[in-house]
């Protein structure tokens, strides 16, 4: 299997890069072929204008869609965002690696999303959820978040996360056509003891063990089920 990690956290030594190390570790193991692009040490640029293309659709105004469509249909993306398209499209497994801020990915991951899933190569000409252009790939959402997990249930402060990650998994993987992934989620990991982290890591790794028997989160297979009703009337 072919699988891509996005990691998006600036320190090296975080529970996060443990888990990208964790993940990479476990799968390159079983014979998969991972790749990782850790978008901090890429000095990956989340800003998504023209700096994207060395082709120009129209000079005068710009229309970011048009002009995805123009670079799509004749490879005039920059070579760095060319490169990343090319991991997507390869891999068979995409796993967003991140810590959950301000209840929504950083800012140099939803830059690295708007920047790589552009028209003609990841969405567009109709094609979306079941006939997605990334359909038959899976993807997983693998993240941290500051409180408890009470934090997150009914009568806690915030929403569960399957819910704060909606966007993500429906607006974004969904309708993309990738397969959704029930996510992984470490809560509170600075506020646990170093054999508490380790277990996480352990659970994380048994997970990834597992990946032939992973199923698709009930948010994306409920959002499909009503996806498929809507265009079936």
């Amino acid at each position: 299997m072919h699988i891509l990690i996005v990691h998006a956290h600036p320190e090296p030594t975080s529970f996060n890069a443990a888990m990208t190390r964790t993940a990479h570790d476990a799968l390159t193991g079983l014979g998969h072929r991972v790749l990782v692009s850790d978008l901090h040490v890429m000095d990956f640029d989340p800003v998504s204008d023209r700096r994207n293309f060395i082709t120009t659709a129209d000079p005068d105004r710009l229309r970011q869609q048009d002009e995805e469509a123009l670079a799509s249909r004749i490879n005039g993306y920059t070579p760095e965002l060319q490169t990343e398209m090319e991991k997507l499209a390869w891999c068979d497994l995409l796993i967003f690696q991140f810590p959950l801020w301000w209840l929504g990915p950083p800012a140099i991951l939803k830059g690295w999303i708007d920047r790589v899933f552009t028209v003609g190569r990841s969405y567009g000409g109709g094609r979306r959820f079941d006939t997605g252009m990334h359909r038959g790939k899976r993807a997983l959402c693998a993240l941290t978040v500051g409180g408890s997990k009470a934090t997150y249930e009914a009568g806690g402060h915030y929403a569960p996360v399957e819910q704060i990650l909606y966007p993500l998994h429906h607006g974004l993987l969904g309708f993309t056509g990738f397969t959704v992934l029930e996510p992984f989620v470490v809560y509170g990991p600075n506020r646990m003891s170093h054999l508490e982290r380790r277990e996480q890591l352990m659970q994380y790794r048994k997970r990834l063990m597992g990946l032939d028997r992973m199923h698709a989160s009930t948010e994306d297979q409920l959002a499909q089920a009503s996806e498929k009703a809507r265009f079936s009337r």
